[in-house]
């Protein structure tokens, strides 16, 4: 095992990088951090939607998060590999689309988030602030979403978590990411498959524990911080 990591650690961790395109681990990361930063305004939008009063708002939007909710993201990446090159009216790369279909997983996902979120909001806050004056509009910019988005940062980094396992399936339309970088290495080595597989399983185990240490220990600080106010007052 750690001779094919002096062999081929630099394609799992970067690809062909900087004499080819960029793959392996880091493209992984790519992939996943595109995902959440794109799909996190739409997902606003989508939380905000789901708990609107206005029933012409609310329904449209349960019906997308829920559509999406029931579908694997495997079918959505094969969506979006047939169906964004007809809205955009030429081919697109293969991480264009791994993209397309995990903003649209991640639109629905963490729009429940958002949701979760709002609705967490102590109701007499949204009372007082109506009371004052302050529009649907200005209660949720000004009250309800700063404080929610602070409570949901555990949740927006867990979803990263999943993110990044779901990059893999990049694989199947032939992505650079580690899990095809790991079949390319298989592919030459042919007689190892279970060191290579090996390696790849313990390289996101490993990064999705140290992301789970990161968002237990925030967690706890946020946790501190919402006990500590009430005795503060």
């Amino acid at each position: 095992m750690i001779d094919i990591l002096q062999d081929y650690g630099l394609l799992l961790l970067v690809g062909q990088f900087p004499d080819g395109p960029l793959g392996g681990l880091a493209l992984t990361l790519v992939l996943a951090i595109a995902g959440l930063v794109l799909s996190f305004p739409l997902a606003v939008l989508m939380g905000v939607a789901r708990t609107s009063p206005i029933r012409a708002v609310r329904m449209p939007a349960t019906a997308v998060v829920q559509a999406v909710r029931g579908l694997p993201v495997l079918m959505l990446i094969f969506w979006a590999y047939f169906i964004v090159p007809l809205l955009v009216g030429r081919s697109v790369s293969g991480i264009t689309t791994v993209i397309c279909a995990l903003v649209a997983y991640e639109l629905a996902f963490l729009g429940e988030v958002v949701r979760a979120g709002i609705e967490a909001i102590p109701k007499g806050q949204v009372e007082a602030a109506r009371s004052l004056g302050m529009s649907y509009g200005q209660t949720m910019r000004k009250i309800v979403l700063p404080q929610a988005l602070v409570q949901m940062t555990p949740s927006i980094l867990n979803q990263f978590i999943n993110l990044i396992k779901n990059t893999s399936l990049g694989y199947i339309i032939s992505v650079n990411e580690l899990t095809y970088s790991a079949y390319q290495v298989n592919a030459q080595l042919l007689t190892r498959p279970f060191e290579v597989y090996a390696i790849l399983a313990l390289t996101y185990f490993l990064l999705c524990w140290l992301l789970g240490l990161g968002v237990n220990q925030l967690e706890k600080s946020i946790n501190r911080r919402r006990q500590a106010v009430p005795r503060s007052a």
